[in-house]
């Protein structure tokens, strides 16, 4: 069930943070909550391009919105990023051993 959860949200979460726009607004996001045009008034793109990326961000799970009258206000959700994480510690043991294969080889090729 983890090994398909983690393939249906790694896609979408990549997607989401292989923008350098969105991790930007993402990263500012966890600074703090911040409507649009808060969010706008600190970036070079405008409001509607904006309003894209939070919705990409919101669909992989990455922001959530908090709405007070006419107003939506976003915060980074953190949690979002727990199905990179759990990718990531899956192979977490998987690089040392072959960095420490690499060395071995590398420092074969300087012997010769």
């Amino acid at each position: 069930m983890v090994a398909y959860v983690l393939r249906m949200m790694l896609p979408d979460t990549f997607r989401a943070l292989a923008d350098p726009t969105r991790r930007a607004v993402f990263e500012r996001l966890a600074t703090g909550e911040m409507s649009v045009s808060q969010l706008t008034a600190r970036f070079d793109v405008s409001q509607p391009a904006i309003s894209q990326h939070l919705a990409t961000l919101k669909a992989a799970g990455l922001v959530t919105e908090r709405r007070e009258g006419r107003f939506a206000y976003y915060r980074a959700a953190p949690e979002g990023l727990a199905p990179l994480a759990d990718w990531i510690d899956r192979y977490r043991s998987f690089w040392p051993e072959r960095i420490d294969r690499l060395k071995d080889i590398l420092k074969g090729l300087d012997d010769e």
